[in-house]
């Protein structure tokens, strides 16, 4: 059987790398392997903070059986698969026939895509009976809605005019009207303005009898709906702006791509209630695999009396208590915040007192500098960077609902008589809390949360949940 053969190739492999201390390699291996002979869908959450380890674990099985399985990864983890995982592997015998790109395999095997190519693969109806292994199921959604994205700039517009010349009168008159709507609105704490349906709708009363259109009108026509939202991104010196439309639940708008498919996903993830739902799988097997005992507590640092982010003391408090969490380090400091006025303006003022010790998303800083940067910055690019010794974080990681697809999804949500807020938003924010302090933990680096939600708000148990086990620092020094 599958399960054995993997079980006893992974115990053979890492007696001889001598393993990597993670406690589940022989069982995740087990549930791939039986999972992958079933053809079901299986969810296997993944602690956040052990980097990866768990690859062999999951790919002895891939590499063991005799289905043809489509392994869904980004261009990083491609890179680590094909420079380090897979010549591991094949050192010890275990390989098979690799195929890369969108073009089908001419044999069972491996087929290495990524988001954008899955997503060709599946619209052009080649995907066949591969099953799918996701390793990155905490960027899934993400990914995939990115690879659904429809972009329209303005070269799109003249091409269009030209394929269909008795309509450039109109789409002239709409593209100016669309023009003047949205270069004339304020820009807020989000890039992008929203397109509502009742703006789109001239346009594609014009567009809707036109027969095949160029491409990505074509698409933008077929992706409408309330399960879709569009947004434009401005460049008001140039007075120019792309539509983006992305889809709501990018799982679900690839109807059919889970029926009579096994899909197997692994990650630094735990969707519960309706979010597992989303997914679209059909009665999933969920086994937790977090390690059994948590590493060393976390010192955390929470002032007891902090203003609310939307209070006008908040960026004055954000800066003292910042300039006296600075004051004597010796190690580096990341500092993130996802408002980009804030974030900006606390630069500034860091860099008036600190020097060129500060910087703005900067991997290559000084062993005392200070980096300010965005939660989804520091998430990609902490492994180029050094250990910080401390993290601070500001507002914590909400979408805010100025974003057109955050609001779009909320809307979802109200529809379907959910609670938005803890069954959406504060979930993912905590995640997103939970892998930007993964790597801190038994690191002696400590995080302070300057946010005064956490003690004001009835969820901020959560959030002290979330970040279990730690231990408070009460005072600092120099005070």
């Amino acid at each position: 059987m599958l399960e054995a053969q993997a079980h006893e190739r992974l115990k053979q492999l890492l007696d001889v790398s001598e393993g990597s201390g993670w406690p589940h390699h022989l069982t995740l291996t087990r549930l791939v392997a039986r999972s992958l002979r079933r053809g079901d869908h299986s969810l296997f959450p993944i602690s956040a903070d052990n980097n990866c380890s768990w690859l062999l674990s999951l790919l002895v099985p891939v590499m063991l059986t005799e289905r043809p399985v489509a392994l869904v990864a980004s261009e990083e983890l491609q890179r680590r698969l094909l420079q380090r995982e897979l010549p591991r592997l094949a050192s010890v015998g275990l390989s098979r026939p690799l195929w890369q790109g969108s073009d089908p395999p001419g044999e069972a095997g491996l087929w290495l895509l990524d988001p954008g190519q899955l997503v060709q693969v599946w619209r052009q109806g080649q995907l066949g009976e591969h099953q799918l292994v996701c390793a990155e199921a905490e960027q899934l959604e993400s990914l995939l809605r990115q690879a659904q994205a429809i972009v329209i700039t303005p070269q799109h517009w003249d091409q269009l005019a030209r394929a269909r010349p008795q309509l450039a009168p109109g789409l002239l008159t709409l593209h100016e009207r669309l023009s003047r709507r949205l270069l004339n609105r304020p820009l807020g704490r989000s890039p992008r303005l929203t397109i509502a349906p009742e703006d789109e709708a001239p346009l594609r009363l014009l567009l809707q009898d036109q027969g095949c259109l160029p491409q990505p009108w074509q698409r933008w026509l077929e992706c409408g709906g309330s399960g879709w939202s569009s947004w434009a991104v401005a460049d008001p010196q140039l007075l120019q702006w792309n539509w983006e439309r992305q889809p709501l639940r990018p799982l679900q708008s690839l109807d059919g791509l889970l029926n009579q498919r096994g899909a197997v996903l692994v990650g630094a993830w735990m969707p519960e209630g309706q979010r597992l739902h989303d997914l679209g799988l059909r009665q999933p097997v969920v086994v937790p695999l977090h390690d059994p005992q948590r590493q060393e507590p976390l010192p955390l640092y929470v002032p007891a009396r902090q203003p609310l982010p939307n209070s006008p003391r908040y960026g004055q408090h954000l800066l003292q208590e910042c300039r006296r969490l600075i004051l004597g380090q010796a190690g580096l400091s990341v500092l993130l915040i996802d408002d980009d006025p804030l974030r900006q303006a606390l630069t500034s003022a860091l860099a008036a007192e600190f020097g060129s010790r500060v910087d703005h998303e900067q991997t290559a800083p000084e062993s005392n500098g200070v980096i300010c940067c965005r939660w989804s910055w520091w998430l990609e690019h902490q492994g180029q960077l050094p250990l910080p010794c401390q993290l601070l974080l500001g507002p914590l990681p909400i979408a805010s609902l100025e974003d057109p697809l955050t609001a779009a999804r909320v809307e979802a949500a109200r529809r379907s008589g959910r609670d938005w807020f803890r069954e959406l938003l504060l979930p993912e924010a905590l995640e997103r809390l939970q892998q930007a302090v993964a790597g801190l933990r038994g690191q002696g680096s400590r995080v302070a949360v300057l946010d005064g939600r956490l003690r004001g708000r009835s969820w901020g148990q959560r959030v002290l949940e979330a970040l279990e086990p730690w231990e408070p620092l009460e005072r600092l020094l120099p005070d």
